[in-house]
């Protein structure tokens, strides 16, 4: 008999990629300029001319064995050099590159880092609403997923909430800031206090708690200053990282998961998690995509133009009478369903072509996402249709 678990995860696909294959759909039956798909956090905007360049440039000059070859299984040394130099230069925090482990995705960094840390039995404690597909990798890797809610409507960390949660079989504080679904961007304040309960949590307890945090929306921040670089605040963390966003090159895998020099087992925590690559076989992340990071490492796509969609999508929901979260970062938009029912709501909103993703199984009820990463005219086209499903509740 073959895998039960495999078997149902592969035959019930996420929420997110239904309603995007359903948008496929209609796309073809009636013209995608008449479809306003706002299901898929997929950049709209493109990746800078410099990456194709860079691959140019590559191609050109690399003898295609090094070009092509494998790396070593955590990862081209040289841009893992990068990589460190660029987070002491901008964070003004420790960072060695040989902690660093090249991985293909945030996907892949938060699989591999709860495969290291977690044994049978233990829990991974997690802010909701969050990415659905963290259940899944916390349960592959023999945890718990155990959620906590955040403040509404702002959905700041609620740390009252998070210091019940925590139990002696807490092994990992899963964190995304910028979040998704939100775009809520928590704050040091509270990062700080969380830092400080974690600490208590491991005397009281007699354990080890580990921040894991991801990261593959930090450069998509609207707000003053920056994202908190989480290691600087508490010593026991894991950082996972992703170009897809930042460089607009999610089809392409690649990013990387970093264990904080301030972790005091460090060595062995980056040895675990070269163990579970290895057992994962997530090991020699695409050796082109190393190269090209490597060297364009600081760069990203025109962001700004996200903060154009969210201020356009934000100002017409709310206008036509939707209650929002207003993001700080991320191209999401958190809308609060009319109805009791997000999944009635979003079906409801298929009538007039409107894709939007419930936000029951990203652990919240009474919301659906919209992923504003869409192109102008999409936004502006969909505004009437908003209108109009709104007309029928006020009705």
């Amino acid at each position: 008999m073959i895998s039960q678990e495999m078997l149902r995860l592969g035959r019930q696909s996420s929420v997110i990629r239904a309603i995007s294959e359903y948008g496929a759909k209609r796309k073809k039956e009636i013209g995608a300029e008449n479809v306003f798909d706002f299901s898929l956090g997929n950049p709209s905007i493109p990746a800078p001319a410099a990456v194709r360049d860079t691959i140019v440039e590559l191609c050109e000059t690399l003898d295609p064995c090094k070009l092509h070859g494998y790396t070593s299984s955590a990862g081209n040394m040289e841009v893992r050099e990068v990589i460190a130099e660029s987070v002491r230069t901008r964070f003004h925090a420790p960072c060695e590159a040989g902690l660093i482990y090249m991985t293909c995705g945030a996907a892949a960094s938060l699989t591999v880092a709860l495969h290291a840390l977690i044994n049978p039995g233990e829990e991974v404690v997690v802010p909701s609403p969050f990415f659905p597909e963290y259940r899944v990798f916390a349960e592959k890797a023999g945890a718990t997923l155990v959620d906590v809610p955040c403040h509404q409507p702002s959905f700041a960390l609620n740390l009252e909430a998070m210091e019940k949660a925590i139990s002696p079989k807490t092994k990992v504080v899963l964190l995304n800031s910028p979040n998704n679904p939100t775009g809520a961007v928590y704050s040091e304040e509270s990062l700080s206090a969380l830092a400080d309960l974690l600490r208590k949590k491991e005397k009281e307890f007699g354990t080890e708690i580990y921040l894991l945090t991801d990261e593959p929306y930090r450069e998509l921040y609207y707000g003053e200053g920056t994202v908190p670089w989480i290691p600087n605040l508490y010593e026991r963390c894991l950082v996972g990282y992703s170009y897809s966003k930042s460089l607009s090159l999610p089809g392409e895998r690649i990013g990387y998961l970093l264990v904080s020099p301030r972790c005091p087992n460090a060595q062995d925590v980056f040895a675990a998690v070269c163990g579970a690559g290895r057992s994962l076989g997530f090991v020699c992340a695409p050796s082109l995509w190393q190269l090209v990071v490597g060297k364009l490492n600081g760069l990203t796509s025109d962001v700004e133009e996200y903060r154009k969609n969210k201020d356009l999508l934000s100002s017409a929901l709310s206008e036509i009478g939707y209650v929002i979260t207003p993001p700080e970062g991320a191209f999401y938009l958190f809308v609060k369903s009319p109805e009791e029912d997000a999944y009635a709501f979003a079906e409801r909103a298929k009538k007039y072509e409107l894709l939007l993703v419930p936000a029951d199984s990203f652990g919240v009820k009474g919301f659906v996402r919209l992923a504003y990463c869409v192109s102008r005219e999409t936004i502006e086209k969909s505004i009437p249709a908003f209108r109009a499903l709104m007309e029928e509740y006020k009705k």
